[in-house]
């Protein structure tokens, strides 16, 4: 509904007289008769008693009044918050990440809350696989994957590159090592992540090609888990650098280099092509250079 005949029906009853109300509003009187009628042919109502000596509102007239008066108030509400918006002072964020990468965002989410400390940031972990889906139906706004989804639907961005750390007890033999082979790893007991990943496969894969034995006796649901079976030397693991930085840092556990695996890790920064990014997300691309 145009909101402009209720603008001039608030300023005839605020005024009580046509012709005031058309040199409030810059209009002729005949103009502002007109659009009186025509809101009262829209509505299917008289609005003003026209036979009062006096301009009169009719029953409707004062119903309609009432709601004009909200009509105004709620389009003042709506044109501050798009301003909070375009000025990022308000908003929701939605991102999906699975559980690595989302320890890549702590960095970047406090400089981002910083920045816009009204926007509400919600960080969703979810599978990788499942991702790109949810990003094209709406659910997530962005996310962050570790592999090229590759589906044209998507804009991806590589953001950071990291790589996948072969990690030992303090107590460990290899612990005072710099480097191993890989011939040497096929009577360890590798703790593995239970959702299968594309670097777990890489791993197989790497194993297979040197025809080494890789026993992956144990398997846990959570990367806190397999960094504390391995401070435990109960077995050695393979995890993304970035995830065990504080562990390696305290001695908690040893980085110890393989020859022959140099697997990248990169964290790709995606979002649907075709839908336009809120001002929050917008903001959030620039945070972490995507």
């Amino acid at each position: 509904m145009d909101l402009h005949p209720l603008r001039v029906f608030q300023t005839v009853a605020a005024e009580k007289s046509f012709s005031r109300a058309a040199e409030k509003l810059l209009r002729t009187q005949p103009a502002v008769s007109l659009a009186i009628q025509r809101l009262e042919q829209i509505l299917g109502e008289k609005l003003i008693d026209r036979s009062a000596k006096d301009l009169l509102l009719t029953d409707a007239g004062r119903i309609v009044l009432d709601y004009a008066r909200r009509f105004e108030n709620l389009q003042r509400d709506l044109e501050n918050a798009l301003a909070e918006l375009r000025d990022n002072s308000a908003g929701r964020l939605t991102i999906g990440a699975n559980e690595s990468s989302t320890l890549y965002l702590l960095n970047h989410i406090e400089s981002y809350r910083r920045r816009y400390p009204k926007i509400k940031v919600q960080v969703r972990r979810s599978l990788s696989s499942k991702i790109p889906s949810e990003l094209l139906d709406g659910d997530l706004e962005l996310g962050l994957l570790t592999y090229d989804p590759e589906d044209e639907r998507l804009v991806t961005s590589v953001i950071f590159t990291d790589h996948l750390s072969f990690i030992v007890s303090p107590s460990h033999r290899f612990a005072g090592r710099a480097e191993v082979s890989i011939t040497e790893l096929g009577m360890e007991t590798f703790i593995a992540h239970n959702i299968v990943s594309p670097y777990r496969n890489a791993v197989i894969r790497t194993f297979q090609q040197h025809k080494v034995a890789l026993n992956m006796d144990l398997e846990m649901p959570t990367i806190e888990a397999i960094r504390k079976m391995v401070e435990r030397n109960e077995g050695v693991a393979f995890l993304p650098r970035m995830c065990v930085d504080q562990e390696v840092h305290h001695g908690l556990v040893r980085e110890v280099k393989v020859k022959e695996m140099e697997i990248e890790r990169k964290i790709r920064l995606v979002y649907p092509a075709k839908r336009a990014l809120s001002h929050a997300a917008q903001a959030f691309l620039e945070v972490v250079g995507g």
